[in-house]
């Protein structure tokens, strides 16, 4: 799995979500994971989680950490492991890198009862597709959230992006390898 920070302020609007933008915009071909920092705002037209779309509940926030992620030659369930695989992977690093205290339900991670994350994965006609991002700030979000520098102070983002980049990379890598050194049986 291929990944790369993004050092560009880019606005999350649910355009990034589509087949090959990674590829079409930063060249980097096949299975990746990119991470930036940005503003969050993706109207209710544009929404993948039509449990969202059905409980009017567009997502906003002023500043996010993005990771988006596109897997080739898979299926939607496999894709939803790798989301969660990708979230537990974002727990695991504030857990032990950082001495913070989350709680994982499902997809989404909570600082307390304050939201810390969002996430989906969808299913292209090529790929799967995944977008999950923290709020780094809270600054007039419609939910109670938390933040990575509001409320875990974690002010180098850029390092705890590429920290998640490189272990989810590793993970995944790891498990590819594990498939190939057993013996089949029958």
């Amino acid at each position: 799995m291929k990944t790369k920070f993004i050092s560009t302020k880019i606005k999350y609007d649910g355009t990034q979500l589509s087949p090959h933008f990674i590829y079409k915009n930063y060249e980097i071909m096949g299975d990746a994971i990119i991470s930036f920092i940005g503003p969050c705002d993706v109207d209710l037209s544009k929404m993948v989680d039509i449990e969202d779309v059905v409980n009017n509940e567009p997502i906003y926030s002023e500043k996010m950490l993005h990771f988006i992620c596109e897997i080739f030659n898979t299926d939607l369930v496999q894709g939803v492991y790798m989301q969660r695989l990708l979230v537990t992977i974002i727990k695991e690093q504030l857990e032990t890198k950082y001495g913070k205290t989350l709680i994982r339900s499902g997809d989404d991670l909570f600082v307390g009862n304050g939201k810390l994350s969002v996430s989906i994965a969808t299913k292209s006609p090529t790929s799967v597709l995944i977008h999950t991002a923290l709020n780094i700030i809270t600054n007039n979000t419609p939910v109670k959230t938390s933040g990575l520098s509001s409320d875990l102070n974690i002010c180098d983002i850029e390092k705890f992006a590429n920290e998640v980049l490189e272990a989810y990379s590793a993970e995944v890598k790891d498990i590819y390898l594990a498939t190939t050194k057993v013996r089949g049986v029958v």
